[in-house]
């Protein structure tokens, strides 16, 4: 035991026990600013409004803030491709350097759909079938048919389209309709105030024939149609219904 004291008081375990502590102060400062260094302890960032803007412009933006960043593709009709629409960490919030930032984009390239099959379908059922498959109706054509406000012929693009090709979700179509009028039926054109050779353009163009002409005060070049029949509150008539005017100056 005197030995063990003796040696304490030597200058050799002094030394050593002064060596002992210089290292555990070292590995401890290594350590401690180690970890320091690579948790970025008291250093971070504010995660920048990407929200709303395009893609290329976010990445500019996490790039320059020393965040990563990855992305996921959804498509919604209306909203400009490209755009972001939903960011994770939210706007102003702070992170450390290199956080990853979850982008939601609108897709670049439309997911493709099957036409259904609209022919026959009333116009409010064809526009119910089409909006529910991410479709948008461009226009509307009337044709004389019996069948009114019934889908008899889609086009999309000037051409024929036919149920189950496969066309991308926004596309703009037009719709062939029957106008509720038989192919063999006109309206009947409004002749009042119309010269006799106005008037017998009128019938002809619509596929009508002249009946008798009758002048109430005598024939005159510059008599006007004061009546007519049938009557224009005839509404829709067959082709070659014979049609009579009186005129008058």
């Amino acid at each position: 035991m005197s030995k063990l004291l003796l040696y304490l008081k030597t200058n050799a375990f002094k030394r050593s026990l002064i060596a002992l502590l210089v290292v555990i102060i070292i590995l401890f400062s290594a350590i401690y600013f180690g970890l320091k260094s690579y948790t970025k302890h008291g250093d971070s960032i504010e995660v920048p409004t990407v929200k709303g803007i395009h893609i290329n412009e976010a990445k500019r933006l996490l790039e320059n803030a020393d965040l990563e960043y990855t992305i996921d593709s959804v498509y919604q009709m209306d909203i400009t491709p490209g755009t972001v629409i939903e960011q994770d960490p939210e706007p102003q919030s702070h992170v450390k350097t290199g956080r990853t930032i979850y982008l939601t984009v609108i897709t670049e390239t439309a997911p493709e759909v099957a036409f259904p099959n609209i022919i026959d379908k009333t116009l409010i059922e064809a526009s119910a079938i089409i909006r529910n498959q991410s479709l948008k109706i461009k226009d509307t054509v009337y044709i004389s048919d019996i069948a009114r406000d019934v889908v008899l012929e889609v086009k999309y693009e000037g051409q024929p389209l036919n149920a189950g090709r496969m066309i991308a979700k926004g596309s703009q179509i037009t719709l062939v309709l029957g106008n509720g009028r038989g192919a063999n039926e006109v309206e009947m054109p409004n002749l009042i105030g119309l010269s006799l050779e106005e008037a017998r353009f009128a019938i002809k163009g619509a596929g009508l024939e002249m009946g008798e002409i009758t002048y109430s005060n005598g024939d005159n070049p510059d008599a006007k149609v004061t009546f007519q029949y049938p009557e224009v509150s005839a509404g829709i008539v067959s082709i070659g219904t014979v049609v009579d005017i009186t005129l008058a100056n």
